[in-house]
């Protein structure tokens, strides 16, 4: 599905990155070019007010010689200067110029100044800025000697077109910045949504089961380890694919096999002229084929609740020497035939919280597996004891053991040793691994020249004392 380029994440990032720009500009406008025009007019305002001892002390000297105060006063402070007089406070308080640089006699526009206005009211200095005829003005006034007042007003046209330059290099500097963070920003979101298109592409070959191609993103950020943990998806999901078919072919053949001997079986029994021990043989030559399809039925059966965890399992407490026994019981009579010793080691019964049926199903298949595996003549010895807080069961036997390189595969589904002696579905340790840890324990393997030993461990129970639990002595089935 191809995405609105405007609706991409290219252009959300750009347009994300403009925004951000935009903001930072116009805070910095507001921020800068108020700023300065308030110290640029107080900076004004300040060098006026500087030159008031001069000029008051001009005034003196002028006053004293005749001269017209205010020229002087005006080419000192290079600014208008103006000498107001005090005419009436009551009923309203006047004031009017009687001196004024600028040559003007009548000084209208100066006439009611507040700046002035508010000094000769207050008797004190007061400045500010002031807008006559579409000019700003700074603007001092301080009282003067026989009661007069002294004004003086520069222009801010300089100042404010200072200002104005700032501002609009500003404005300029702001749009250069502007287009110059929508291009990058564009290119390098173009970049990243790249990075994140490559996933999109690897995930579809994904989806549609092609594991070949490694996903490869040599970034360092949030992406990167993202591409990187596909890529760990991938290869876990190649395996499990592989694994699936591999299931699915092994389960095929398993089932395939037992199939076509009971259907070859049943063409022959269609012989008239079979005879009645040729027939029971070929009868319990068929038996043992539905025992054992019987058999792997129940295990896949097993695999695939155990897969899509919906196996249903008991809470209780669970002997683990009596079910040691029981497992050595049933087993006793093919033991002696197979001229296996099969003994139960226990100083008492170690109560585990677990699944009865599961617990004699995972001993079970030890069992079978060391019965079925080793020689004749090889021991093989149940061994319940309890470690810690929790209990053990361990088949241990002292057959040629299992060579190194098989022992990393041999809790796999379908495996089966390439020795002589390796034989049914391969499914029973993987099952029996399963049921162990989804009741909390663990089954482990050790193994090495005449011994191998499965130690099925699970955690134990509080609810009974194992003082009170039946003392067994070793039980022997040979």
């Amino acid at each position: 599905m191809r995405v609105n380029p405007l609706h991409s994440v290219g252009a959300r990032l750009s347009l994300a990155l403009l925004l951000v720009v935009a903001g930072s500009l116009a805070l910095v406008y507001l921020v800068v070019i108020p700023s300065l025009q308030s110290r640029l007019i107080e900076g004004k305002i300040a060098q006026l007010r500087r030159e008031r001892t001069t000029l008051i002390r001009r005034y003196h000297e002028d006053v004293g010689s005749g001269l017209v105060f205010v020229d002087d006063a005006a080419s000192i402070v290079n600014a208008r200067v103006a000498l107001y007089r005090i005419f009436s406070q009551k009923p309203a308080f006047t004031i009017s110029p009687i001196q004024d640089s600028s040559g003007y006699r009548l000084s209208t526009d100066i006439q009611r100044d507040p700046i002035a206005l508010r000094s000769a009211a207050t008797r004190a200095y007061q400045h500010g800025m002031v807008e006559r005829g579409g000019t700003h003005y700074a603007e001092v006034a301080f009282p003067a000697p026989d009661g007069y007042t002294i004004f003086v007003s520069a222009p801010l046209g300089d100042t404010l077109g200072a200002v104005g330059v700032a501002r609009e290099r500003l404005l300029i500097a702001g749009g250069i910045a502007l287009a110059l963070a929508l291009a990058v920003g564009y290119f390098a979101a173009w970049l990243f949504a790249g990075r994140i298109r490559r996933l999109e592409r690897a995930a579809e070959r994904i989806a549609s089961g092609r594991f070949d191609d490694p996903i490869v993103d040599r970034g360092h950020d949030e992406i990167g380890e993202l591409a990187r943990a596909f890529d760990r998806m991938r290869l876990r999901l190649s395996q499990l694919d592989r694994a699936r078919n591999e299931f699915i072919a092994n389960a095929s053949h398993e089932l395939r096999t037992p199939l076509f001997s009971l259907g070859g079986f049943l063409e022959l029994m269609d012989d008239h002229d079979l005879d009645a021990t040729t027939r029971e043989e070929f009868l319990a030559t068929m038996r043992d084929q539905v025992k054992r399809l019987s058999k792997l039925a129940a295990e896949l059966l097993d695999l695939s609740r155990l897969d899509a965890g919906h196996i249903d399992l008991e809470r209780e407490p669970v002997p683990l020497a009596s079910m040691a026994r029981l497992v050595a019981d049933e087993f006793g009579p093919f033991a002696r035939q197979s001229e296996h010793e099969l003994a139960v080691e226990a100083d008492g019964d170690v109560f585990a919280v677990a699944d009865e049926q599961r617990v004699v199903q995972i001993i079970r298949n030890l069992v079978e597996n060391a019965l079925v595996h080793t020689p004749p003549g090889t021991r093989v010895v149940l061994r319940v004891a309890r470690e810690g807080t929790a209990g053990s069961v361990t088949v241990e036997d002292d057959g040629p053991g299992i060579p190194p390189d098989e022992l990393a595969h041999v809790f796999e589904r379908f495996y089966r040793g390439d020795g002589s002696q390796a034989s049914g579905s391969g499914l029973g340790l993987s099952i029996a691994l399963e049921l162990a840890r989804v009741m909390g324990g663990t089954l482990e393997l050790e193994s090495g020249r005449a011994r191998t030993a499965f130690r099925l461990t699970l955690p134990t129970t509080d609810l009974m004392d194992d003082a009170e639990a039946p003392r067994l002595e070793p039980v022997e089935a040979s």
